[in-house]
């Protein structure tokens, strides 16, 4: 089954999105055609939606989902006109959570999503996050809250800038190389560090898979190699006592959060 939908927003779309994703991943029999419609913060913007809306239900012939978040009553009003399946964010919780706080919402476009402090702190992270990025640099570390280890490509890099910029943390990443795990032992720029170290773990089948799609055919992405780093790999998180994770079937927003719960570290923004 194909169905199309449409993400809107008064502001950059991310919210609708975020939400959408979750709700349609409990329909994976269903390919969706996706369209992002953001900053529809005027009337005039709003008809275009709509127009837009209902093109794709003609050539669909079947009604596209709408999932919104748009504050404005008006501008709501304008995109129900549309011939699709709405669902309102807004008008399905603010009006509860107005009755259960007895407090008039301020209906100000794109309030939920703009915080000064927030912002400067998400940008920040963001920043360390790509100076300290593949062991580029370790002389920052002593202002981490994470360091993430593991072999190249189990996911340490998007997880750091995921880290970053959903929960403001401040997230480097160190690959352990062949030469690393030869010694069987830390690096000491990382032995400095032993209580901010988090492991990543992959299944061999995966990164073999992963590898190859970067280097088909080589060493680097062998069976073999990929196995034989793996459990270096493993038997050094066990010798340091590392908190580690098997990340081979894990989303990176899953591994993010899994990492905040077990390592204990502390959202810098919610």
């Amino acid at each position: 089954m194909n169905r199309s939908v449409f993400f809107i927003s008064d502001g950059t779309g991310i919210t609708a999105e975020t939400l959408g994703h979750s709700l349609l991943a409990q329909f994976g029999s269903v390919t969706f055609e996706e369209y992002t419609l953001p900053y529809i913060d005027n009337p005039d913007r709003a008809h275009q939606a709509v127009r837009k809306i209902n093109e794709v239900a003609e050539q669909d012939g079947c009604k596209p989902i709408i999932i919104d978040t748009i504050v404005d009553k008006q501008i709501r009003q304008i995109i129900a006109k549309a011939n699709g399946c709405m669902f309102d964010v807004f008008e399905t919780f603010v009006g509860k959570l107005e009755e259960e706080l007895c407090i008039q919402p301020t209906n100000k476009v794109g309030k939920h999503t703009v915080d000064t402090l927030a912002y400067k702190t998400r940008i920040d992270a963001v920043h360390f996050a790509l100076d300290n990025d593949d062991g580029a640099r370790t002389r920052h570390y002593d202002s981490a809250d994470v360091i993430l280890v593991g072999v190249s490509r189990s996911g340490k890099t998007p997880t750091c800038i995921y880290l970053a910029m959903q929960f403001g943390i401040r997230a480097a990443n160190y690959p352990l190389t062949e030469d690393d795990l030869d010694g069987e032992t830390l690096p000491k720029a990382l032995k400095e560090h032993k209580n901010k170290l988090f492991g990543l773990m992959i299944d061999a089948e995966r990164l073999t898979a992963i590898r190859n799609e970067r280097k088909a055919n080589s060493r680097y992405a062998s069976a073999q190699q990929c196995q034989q780093e793996l459990r270096a790999i493993e038997s050094i998180y066990r010798s340091e006592n590392l908190k580690y994770l098997n990340v081979s079937e894990m989303s990176v927003e899953e591994i993010a959060t899994r990492v905040i719960q077990m390592s204990g570290l502390k959202r810098r923004i919610n």
